[in-house]
C-alpha cells in the first residue's frame, strides 16, 4: 500500500488495475509517446469478460490491438484523431472517426451528456509534494482525467517531468502501476530533395521574431534547419519535435518577442527522440499546455508574426485543403490545422502556410482540378493564402479563382501542368488563358 495524498491506493498489477473497466464503459487513451502500452494490453487480455467498451483517443502508438480480431468484438474505438495503427479499423466495422477540432476536444468531455468512466495515462512517479507529471502528452489529457469516473496510471521513473499544466496530484490517481521502460520515441527522416527544396522557400517566409507553428516530419526539420540566420525566434504549437533543439542551443529560438508565454516554448505535446526528452525533463523554458490553450486562435493571434506552417493531401485549383482523407478514406484529422491557420492570419505579420510536394509517392499530382469525391474540406480556400512546392511559392490572399489557378498550375510538378491547365479552361467555361 502506498500513501497517495489523503487516502491510501494500492500500486496493482496492470490485469488487476484494468478490472474497473465494465461492460459498457467508454475509456479514454492517452496517446503518442505517452500510451500506456501496459495498461492497454491488459484490457485486451480481458476481452472475452467485457462487452460494448468505447475507446476514445486522438492517436495511440503500438499494435492498437483493441482494433483487432478478436478484441474489436469487445472493443469499438471512436478515434479524434487518426494514425496509421487504427487506420483500417476507422474505415472498417471496428472503429469510427469523430470530426473535430484539436482544441475543441475538452468542450466535448466537458459536455453534460458525455460520459466517460475510465480514462488511462502515464506519468512520473510522485515528487515531494505529491505531484506527477503527464510527460510529453498533456494536450486533451487534463480534461478527460478531470471528467473520468477512474483514473488508472503506469507509474514510470522513464517519463520526463515536463513543466507546465501537465501536473497532477497523486491523489487524482485511484489506481497505479508501477513500470520501468522507455517511452516511444520517433527517428527524423532522411528528407528527400524535393522537401529539402520546401524547407528551403519556407524558410525563406520566416521573419526575425516570428513565432512558429510546426509539426513532425521531414519538411518542419529541413524548415528549422534553414532557420540558423534567424534571431528572437519563439514557439507556440501544438507539438514539437528535436528539430527546434539546434535552435535552442544555438540562442536563435528565444520566445522573447511573444506575449503569450514570452521566453517560453509553449506546447500540448512533443514526440521525438530521448535527446528530445531529455531536453524538456525539469526544463522550466517549456510550457506544456492543453490543446484548448495551446490551439485557441483568440490567443494564437496575439503572438507576432505567427507562422504556421502545416501540410495537405491534395489542394484544389481554387485553393480547397484536403488534409485528412484520400476521397472518403479516413488518412487522419482535422486536427489544429485551421486553429493555427486562422490565427496566424489573424497575428500581426501572421503568415499561414500549406507545404506540400508537387507529387505523391506514385506521382499523381497533389495540385488538383478538383477534390476527390468524398474528400473531406480542411481549410477552406477563404483560409488559405500560402502555398509552397519544390517550385516554389505563391499568395493567394486576394486572388481571384482563375488566378489561383494559374499561380497553383506554376507549383504542380511540370509532367502535370499540361493536364492541369486543360481542366482550368475546362473548368472556366473556356474563360481562361494559360
Amino acid at each position: 500500500m502506498n500513501d497517495l495524498g489523503n487516502r491510501r491506493i494500492e500500486y496493482l498489477s496492470a490485469g488487476d488495475a484494468v478490472a474497473v473497466v465494465k461492460p459498457g464503459d467508454r475509456v479514454f487513451f492517452q496517446g503518442a509517446a505517452m500510451t500506456p502500452t501496459l495498461l492497454i494490453d491488459a484490457l485486451c487480455d480481458r476481452y472475452e469478460s467485457l462487452e460494448n467498451i468505447e475507446i476514445f483517443q486522438i492517436h495511440t502508438d503500438g499494435e492498437a490491438r483493441y482494433t483487432q480480431a478478436p478484441y474489436s468484438e469487445a472493443f469499438h474505438l471512436s478515434s479524434l484523431f487518426v494514425g496509421s495503427n487504427v487506420r483500417q479499423a476507422v474505415n472498417g466495422l471496428s472503429g469510427d472517426y469523430i470530426p473535430i477540432f484539436l482544441g475543441e476536444i475538452h468542450r466535448l468531455f466537458k459536455g453534460d451528456d458525455f460520459q466517460l468512466d475510465v480514462a488511462f495515462i502515464q506519468v512520473s512517479p510522485p515528487d515531494i509534494h505529491g505531484y506527477c507529471s503527464l510527460g510529453v502528452s498533456v494536450d486533451i489529457t487534463l480534461p478527460a482525467i478531470e471528467k473520468a469516473k477512474h483514473v488508472i496510471a503506469l507509474v514510470n521513473p522513464q517519463v520526463p517531468r515536463t513543466h507546465g499544466d501537465g501536473m497532477i496530484h497523486r491523489s487524482k490517481i485511484d489506481v497505479a502501476v508501477e513500470v520501468d521502460q522507455p517511452i516511444f520515441t520517433y527517428p527524423m527522416g532522411q528528407p528527400s530533395a524535393s522537401e529539402i527544396a520546401i524547407g528551403k522557400h519556407v524558410a525563406g517566409l520566416v521573419e526575425d521574431g516570428a513565432t512558429l507553428q510546426m509539426g513532425i516530419g521531414n519538411i518542419p526539420n529541413v524548415v528549422l534547419s534553414n532557420l540558423m540566420g534567424h534571431r528572437r525566434l519563439g514557439v507556440h504549437t501544438e507539438m514539437f519535435s528535436d528539430g527546434i533543439l539546434p535552435l535552442v542551443r544555438a540562442g536563435i529560438i528565444t520566445g522573447e518577442e511573444k506575449r503569450i508565454k514570452p521566453n517560453k516554448i509553449v506546447t500540448a505535446f512533443a514526440a521525438g527522440s530521448q535527446a528530445l526528452y531529455d531536453f524538456v525533463h525539469e526544463n522550466p523554458s517549456v510550457d506544456f499546455k492543453a490543446a484548448s490553450f495551446t490551439n485557441d486562435p483568440s490567443l494564437i493571434r496575439l503572438n507576432p508574426k505567427v507562422t504556421s506552417i502545416n501540410s495537405a493531401i491534395e489542394i484544389d485549383l481554387t485553393g480547397q485543403i484536403c488534409a485528412d482523407s484520400i476521397g472518403t478514406y479516413q488518412f487522419s484529422g482535422v486536427g489544429g490545422q485551421i486553429d493555427f491557420m486562422r490565427g496566424a492570419v489573424l497575428s500581426p505579420g501572421g503568415k499561414p502556410i500549406i507545404a506540400i510536394t508537387s507529387t505523391t509517392r506514385k506521382g499523381l499530382s497533389k495540385i488538383v482540378p478538383t477534390l476527390r469525391p468524398g474528400a473531406g474540406v480542411t481549410t477552406t480556400r477563404a483560409h488559405v493564402h500560402y502555398v509552397v512546392t519544390e517550385f516554389g511559392v505563391v499568395n493567394l490572399f486576394g486572388k481571384s479563382l482563375k488566378e489561383r489557378a494559374r499561380a497553383l498550375i506554376q507549383l504542380a510538378h511540370p509532367d502535370h501542368r499540361e493536364a492541369l491547365d486543360r481542366e482550368a479552361h475546362e473548368r472556366f467555361n473556356g474563360g481562361w488563358r494559360s
